[in-house]
């Protein structure tokens, strides 16, 4: 299966899809969607209200990257369960991080 992430000279771009309420923050690997499109799976405890949940997926894929929470950005779907974020940082880092923790979780 290809990477779900799209590379470019600031980093990287992920499409996720993103469970609130999940029971824990984590990231449970790639999934294929009906549609044909790949995602990277992620759960947060918060709740899909208010920006909770945008504010702990940042807060998750910051820590997990190793990166600011600044250099993550959500750029499509911030009402949605379906969301594109952009990484800034070193893609080839970045990638090699990303491929770590969804293979550790691929089913």
């Amino acid at each position: 299966m290809a990477d779900p992430w799209r590379y470019s000279t600031q980093g990287v771009s992920i499409p996720l899809r993103v469970t609130p309420r999940g029971g824990r923050d984590d990231i449970d690997g790639v999934e294929t969607l009906a549609n044909g499109r790949t995602v990277v799976k992620v759960r947060v405890r918060a709740i899909a209200e208010g920006g909770e949940a945008n504010r702990a997926v940042t807060e998750l894929l910051a820590k997990a990257l190793r990166v600011p929470k600044a250099a993550v950005r959500i750029t499509a779907g911030v009402t949605s369960r379906l969301k594109q974020v952009s990484i800034e940082g070193d893609p080839a880092r970045l990638g090699e991080i990303l491929r770590k923790l969804t293979a550790a979780t691929d089913a």
